[in-house]
């Protein structure tokens, strides 16, 4: 399928990925921060995201089960990081821009305060120039479970510290540590923050159902 950027003329090739993968056309292969950010304000309404080696990828819209569940998944970590107060939690719209140049946009993450605090207005503007804390991915149908795992290696080797996969089709949980192999929980009940959202257990039996 092949369509057209309105605006610069330039071709958008787009096939499958883990949702569908921008392609454009060999007239630019790669997208500065500047270029990113102004083809995200003309295309508003996608979920994008740029791989560390500059190219980008539009994510299918989710289906309204998934979005359900990361509803659900957002608001408990939001009731949470409200109560907890030391840092700050963000929803699925958000991106980030990792220290090896990719721009990932998680399902739900976290960032303590102190680091939140310590950035500059600039690296604040735009996707901030950090990695969350905490980050979870949500698989959905259009999701290959292999493309989650891989962004979810990416976090950690760009300083998260926990991560789940939470896969509802498997009724599985990946759990990502740093220096370590992830750990699988087969239809767990709930699953903790640990040490890095001390006190947040999440619920999986309103996940599940």
């Amino acid at each position: 399928m092949i369509s057209t950027d309105t605006t610069t003329g330039q071709k958008i090739h787009i096939n499958g990925y883990y949702g569908m993968e921008v392609d454009l056309g060999g007239v630019v292969k790669t997208f500065s921060d500047e270029e990113f950010l102004d083809f995200c304000r003309r295309h508003p309404d996608a979920r994008i995201e740029r791989e560390s080696s500059g190219e980008i990828s539009i994510m299918a819209p989710t289906s309204s089960e998934t979005g359900r569940i990361n509803f659900d998944l957002s608001l408990s970590l939001g009731i949470w990081s409200r109560k907890d107060a030391t840092g700050k939690a963000f929803d699925s719209s958000t991106g980030f821009t990792l220290p090896n140049n990719a721009i990932r946009s998680p399902d739900v993450c976290w960032i303590s305060a102190n680091r939140w605090n310590a950035l500059s207005d600039e690296d604040r503007s735009g996707f901030a120039r950090i990695c969350p804390d905490f980050v979870a991915e949500l698989r959905s149908e259009t999701d290959p479970i292999s493309r989650l795992q891989q962004k979810m290696e990416e976090y950690i080797e760009n300083g998260a510290l926990l991560g789940w996969l939470i896969d509802p089709i498997g009724r599985t949980v990946h759990i990502y540590r740093p220096n370590t192999e992830p750990e699988i929980l087969n239809d767990p009940a709930e699953i903790s923050g640990e040490s890095v959202l001390p006190g947040f257990v999440l619920n999986l039996n309103e996940i599940w159902d």
